[in-house]
């Protein structure tokens, strides 16, 4: 035991001595380096420059110029370096102290709650009353802070990422609702146009003309899409919300936003830290539509207070196409359990029985609406109101979208353009084409041919109707053109149609050409 005592000392001084060794090895290295071997190459270098040529000097001078810029260079990136590491530490720091501030406060904000479910309790224990009981008196205080909690918790109960459109499913019960239509809800579209007017006016105090009525029902036939633009104060948003009521389901109203620059905007967005869905009203009200049969509107209210094309364009293009079956809506990548019970494969099938209505002013706080979304949509303009209708009082109706459709396509049937409007059509379309640049397409072309004859089967005549649509969806392009270089076009413009159509028909486009030329 002593022996092997003796040798672990030993092995002891000697195991320090060796590392003392080893850095004063590295010591006297550097000491050598900075002192010893700089005296050393300082005497080589004077020894060696007795005999250096002026040239020597020069090249002499360059080379350690270049070796101290290649020395500063090194130094340079080792401090850069240096502080982009101190950086990356201090922000995975600071990263690693707000994740466990979040923590504590998410655990502190349920201490909360649950403290408030206990004063509740003792408050129901000590009174003797139900919640509900409860519950009713605070509103009738006017005081809502209790009631705020339970929304809470039953939003905390949903095990689901939408929480929204899980309540949606919840309030349906998971089924498609079933409409019954009575005898009195069979009507015509002239039928349909007079009673919704008797409708605003006796129920509403809102009145509408019947061109207006009638170009609405018939905008609905030929897109889904309806623009109602004009001055403020005219009803424009009244008009669809009017519409609501008559058919039992009311308006969705939503209010676009000037901040709105993309469809995230408009749908919602998964939020990557709190794993939710950011839902929108906007969102749960096209969810809303796949439970039900009757009709639905969807109102996005001054929808030029930002750029329609950059929040709605995707929405424009899926509605156009031939298919309804690939009307889909991207709202994720993935369908987890737990989600909404129509969102497939994390989509949304647009149904047939939703209607977008956009209301839009034109003023210097609105962007413009370009040609993309006028062209997709059904532009009705209101710039004065209504008179008084002295109307008896008239109840809605609950008709299904299918009905409508019905309706629609019998329209289509029973009123197709004529043979000689078509004729005629076509020589002002050439005409405008060589003249203006601006022709009708196949799109505007599709959208007339349903137009009109649903417009006349609501009680308006086929001129009246083309020349709804005319002055809209063509003359309205020309507010784009060098007018002024223009003129003689435009006069030769008003014969063609007073030839064509007459003088007392064509009003609204004659009238747009009057301003043309002012």
């Amino acid at each position: 035991m002593v022996e092997f005592a003796r040798y672990y000392i030993n092995f002891i001084r000697k195991f320090f001595q060796d590392i003392s060794n080893f850095f004063s090895t590295i010591v006297k290295a550097f000491a050598d380096l900075i002192f010893k071997n700089t005296r050393e190459n300082y005497d080589i270098f004077i020894e060696a420059s007795e005999s250096y040529s002026a040239l020597d000097w020069v090249i002499g001078f360059i080379v350690i110029l270049m070796n101290l810029i290649f020395i500063g260079f090194l130094l340079m990136k080792l401090f850069q370096l240096l502080g982009k590491y101190i950086r990356f530490v201090k922000t995975e720091i600071e990263k690693a102290e707000l994740i466990q501030e979040v923590a504590v406060l998410s655990k502190r904000t349920k201490e909360i709650i649950e403290e408030k479910n206990r004063i509740l309790a003792l408050q129901v224990a000590n009174l003797g009353k139900t919640p509900q009981e409860i519950e009713d008196e605070i509103q009738e205080q006017g005081v809502k802070d209790l009631l705020d909690e339970p929304e809470k918790e039953e939003d905390e109960g949903i095990d689901s990422r939408f929480v929204k459109l899980t309540k949606v499913d919840m309030k349906y019960n998971y089924q498609k609702e079933k409409l019954f239509m009575t005898e009195d809800d069979y009507l015509s579209l002239e039928e349909m146009t007079t009673r919704f007017i008797n409708f605003s006016a006796s129920q509403l105090g809102l009145y509408y003309n019947r061109k207006i009525i009638s170009a609405f029902f018939a905008g609905m036939a030929a897109s889904k899409t309806m623009i109602l633009e004009g001055i403020s104060g005219t009803g424009k948003t009244s008009l669809p919300y009017a519409m609501g009521k008559f058919f039992n389901n009311d308006a969705h109203i939503i209010a676009v936003q000037p901040s709105w620059r993309d469809r995230a905007e408009m749908l919602g967005y998964l939020n990557e830290f709190t794993k939710k869905f950011n839902e929108t009203d906007f969102l749960k009200a096209i969810y809303e539509t796949t439970y039900r049969e009757d009709i639905n509107i969807v109102v996005l209210d001054e929808m030029n207070l930002a750029r329609v094309e950059y929040y709605f364009a995707e929405l424009l293009s899926l509605l156009e196409m031939p298919d309804p079956k690939k009307w889909l809506v991207d709202i994720t990548n993935d369908t987890i359990e737990g989600d909404p019970m129509n969102l497939i494969d994390g989509k949304i099938l647009l149904p047939q029985n939703v209607w977008f209505v956009g209301t839009a002013n034109k003023d210097d706080s609105t962007f413009i609406i370009t040609d993309k979304v006028y062209d997709r949509a059904t532009p009705i303009e209101i710039n004065t109101k209504s008179s008084f209708i002295d109307a008896p009082k008239t109840e809605g109706v609950r008709m299904s979208s299918d009905y409508l459709n019905k309706l629609y396509k019998q329209a289509i049937e029973d009123h197709p353009l004529r043979v000689e409007t078509l004729t005629k059509l076509e020589k002002l379309d050439d005409f405008i084409t060589v003249n203006f640049k601006v022709t009708f397409g196949n799109r505007i072309m599709k959208q007339i041919r349903t137009f009109v004859p649903v417009y006349v089967a609501c009680g308006g005549t086929e001129y009246e109707a083309l020349d709804y649509m005319v002055a809209r969806k063509i003359f309205r392009k020309f507010e784009g053109l060098n007018l002024p270089f223009l003129q003689h076009e435009i006069e030769d413009l008003e014969k063609l149609i007073l030839k064509l159509f007459g003088k007392n028909e064509f009003v609204e486009c004659q009238t747009f050409i009057k301003e043309l030329k002012m």
